[in-house]
């Protein structure tokens, strides 16, 4: 007993968010329900996204019901790569990558599988009934853009697409982190699946040391090679979307993520309005530590009666969360 409250003072000191903490102090005080159909249906937050001139993979095509499947051919058309996923999906379930295609009616995933057409109409209809959408109610499939890594993860990750999760409190970026598919996670970027969970810099967009099942490394498992110290491209780009997905959905509490493509630079990719805690593990840093400062600027502003851009929300983060200072 006397060691569980010598760790939770020292966690406390450190202003780490527990997920109960998280749940009374941020999502419910922050997170109004009645928008958050905005980021937990996927297509939803793409129609916004693009209204706004924000960048997000392109849609190809919506597949909604039965019947609506005979039309996959017809959306896909002459496409060798494509994506299809659950719109109300989460975790990274349900979705299926297509690398290439091999005559008329066989395609090949990213993992290397060969499957017929048949079995891409079988996983619509899984999608649509619910398999894998949040609650098990019906959903829609969303075929769209295939999502091409920048070459500058190539030696940090294994097979599928890093993506960038930044949390934003009330419009002001507070923590960022670099997920890195591994073997384990069978390509995908989901820490809980096996990915890595890497720190990265507010200011400079320089990653840190990361995190894999909650233990601290420096190394890649399955590539050897050290995942710090690595300079993330247009990281400029990254934070002003992130930052502008504020007022994109009117969430004061979230999570955006978003990749980094070969030819179309950072992209969204989608908001969660739950985000994990591990990012704290990957920053060695509290999120509440960070929060609080966020909050009393706030607090500040409306005595003043003043309210910031995104430009001076962001320069208020790097200026504050840079472990470089």
């Amino acid at each position: 007993m006397i060691s569980l409250i010598k760790t939770w003072k020292k966690l406390n000191e450190k202003g780490v968010m527990g997920i109960n903490q998280r749940n009374a102090d941020y999502i419910l005080k922050y997170n109004n329900r009645r928008n958050y159909p905005l980021v937990d249906d996927k297509i939803l937050t793409k129609e916004r996204a693009i209204k706004a001139g924000i960048s997000v993979p392109e849609l190809y095509g919506i597949i909604t019901t039965e019947h609506d499947i005979s039309q996959l051919s017809q959306i896909i058309k002459d496409r060798r790569d494509f994506v299809i996923k659950p719109a109300q999906g989460s975790g990274g379930d349900g979705i299926i990558v297509i690398a290439d295609r091999y005559g008329k009616d066989r395609y090949k995933t990213v993992s290397g599988r060969l499957l017929p057409h048949s079995e891409l109409e079988y996983q619509l209809s899984n999608i649509i009934t619910g398999l894998y959408s949040l609650g098990g109610m019906r959903d829609q499939a969303i075929i769209e853009y295939r999502v091409k890594p920048d070459p500058i993860f190539k030696s940090i990750s294994y097979e599928g697409v890093p993506d960038l999760r930044v949390i934003v409190l009330m419009g002001y970026p507070i923590m960022a982190m670099l997920r890195l598919p591994t073997r384990q996670s069978n390509g995908k970027a989901n820490l809980h699946q096996g990915a890595i969970g890497v720190g990265v810099d507010l200011a400079t967009g320089i990653t840190l040391n990361g995190s894999w099942f909650n233990e601290q490394i420096n190394r890649h498992p399955d590539t050897d090679n050290h995942v710090n110290n690595i300079q993330l491209p247009l990281w400029d780009k990254f934070i002003h979307l992130a930052t502008s997905c504020y007022e994109l959905v009117d969430l004061g509490y979230i999570g955006v993520d978003l990749v980094l493509d070969e030819s179309k630079g950072p992209l969204i990719l989608e908001l969660n309005a739950r985000p994990g805690l591990n990012i704290q593990i990957a920053n060695d840093v509290g999120l509440h530590k960070r929060a609080s400062i966020v909050e009393a600027h706030i607090a500040n502003l409306k005595r003043l009666n003043k309210k910031e851009t995104v430009e001076e929300r962001i320069a208020f983060s790097m200026k504050h969360f840079s472990v470089f200072n």
